[in-house]
């Protein structure tokens, strides 16, 4: 570590009052999607906690910008660069619901641990990159091209249009990460698609018939269907997601797949079709976003993996995972953090947490990790 890196550090230690405060009062904005207004695109609450997190970076004194209230970002450096990192987040949250003990919009401090929807997921781990790139710019530290943290509000709808909205206007980064998954670093992020089978009603049978012989008592990997693909190194086929509707003139039946790097939609769904065409029902492909999957051993993978170890000790050989993030859609970035080995079941769950100590050290590992991509040789 060099002299530099250990100052960075140091005013990590001297932020951390202020970034835990700071992530208190993002998370007491209620910021579940909501109904679509001409300014508040998912929501006044998924715009009013893009609105504070922007505020909160100008304080910091970052330039800012804000995308239509849709997606912003601080940035250090020069903003017209378009050779730049980024950390990429998200500022909605999936509804509170039932369960908790303490008001989940409270961001309550209990025996060293915050508690409250979207601590986790996703507004503490991209807090914290904010705060690491102001531990970057108090230190003076030199850097090759610029860094931003980016801010989005429609992640949890699956949908992504707050990535779509940036791509139309901004270029990609140059290398980046997501603060939305665990770590070590993640090389390889499954495939995520969902297909609707569909019948008219006077043929609801052949439906009914189809769903009894593929998917009840079936194993979740598709085998029934002959999709249940495996890859030792990215992992089984899973289904999950089984949803029985009524339309006015048909009954459905959807499913969606979690599918490993390796095979491709087009196989999967020309598969699932033939068998569907072969009982006469109709398929239709509703969505899909490609697996994510870089070279383990690339720079930037070898870099944030390094890092990690760096700061914890923990082994940071790069892993895999089955869930979903921006990554499928913004080019050039991996999942990279915030849950450490063990931490599972937190996100969208009653009395969601992170503890104190964790959000701390999660803005040393993004502050290296920042600094040391932006000096990154091509």
């Amino acid at each position: 570590m060099t002299l530099i890196e250990e100052q960075l550090l140091k005013e990590i230690n001297q932020l951390k009052d202020q970034m835990i405060h700071s992530i208190q009062e993002v998370v007491k904005v209620k910021s579940v999607a909501g109904q679509p207004k001409e300014d508040a695109p998912y929501g006044e609450g998924p715009k009013s906690a893009l609105m504070r997190a922007l505020d909160i970076a100008e304080n910091l004194g970052f330039k800012t910008v804000n995308l239509d209230n849709q997606i912003g970002y601080a940035v250090y450096g020069d903003p017209a660069d378009e050779d730049y990192i980024a950390s990429v987040g998200h500022m909605d949250v999936v509804p509170e619901g039932d369960g908790w003990n303490f008001p989940p919009y409270s961001a309550q401090i209990e025996d060293d641990t915050m508690y409250g929807r979207g601590v986790l997921d996703n507004k503490g781990p991209i807090m914290t990159t904010l705060f690491a790139l102001a531990a970057i710019k108090n230190a003076g530290a030199e850097i090759k091209r610029p860094i931003r943290i980016v801010f989005g509000t429609d992640e949890e709808t699956g949908k992504f249009r707050d990535i779509q909205h940036y791509l139309k206007q901004q270029k990609p980064p140059k290398y980046g990460f997501t603060p939305d998954c665990k770590y070590s670093v993640v090389y390889s992020e499954r495939g995520r698609a969902s297909i609707l089978l569909s019948v008219a009603k006077e043929n609801v049978q052949d439906l009914f018939h189809f769903v009894n012989h593929y998917f009840i008592g079936a194993n979740n990997t598709g085998d029934r269907l002959g999709i249940d693909y495996y890859n030792e190194e990215y992992g089984t086929m899973e289904m999950r997601g089984y949803e029985l509707q009524e339309t006015e003139e048909t009954y459905t039946f959807k499913f969606v797949l979690s599918y490993p790097a390796g095979i491709t939609i087009d196989e999967i769904y020309e598969t699932v079709n033939k068998q569907a065409e072969a009982a006469k029902i109709d398929t239709k492909l509703l969505t899909n976003k490609d697996p994510v999957l870089f070279d383990k051993n690339s720079k930037m993978v070898r870099l944030l993996g390094d890092t990690y170890e760096e700061i914890t000790g923990l082994n940071g050989t790069p892993v895999t995972t089955t869930g979903g993030t921006y990554a499928k859609m913004m080019p050039n970035i991996v999942p990279f953090g915030p849950s450490f080995p063990g931490q599972k079941g937190i996100g969208h769950q009653p009395n969601e947490w992170m503890h104190i100590e964790d959000l701390i050290t999660n803005a040393k590992i993004y502050t290296l990790a920042l600094y040391r991509l932006a000096n990154l040789e091509d």
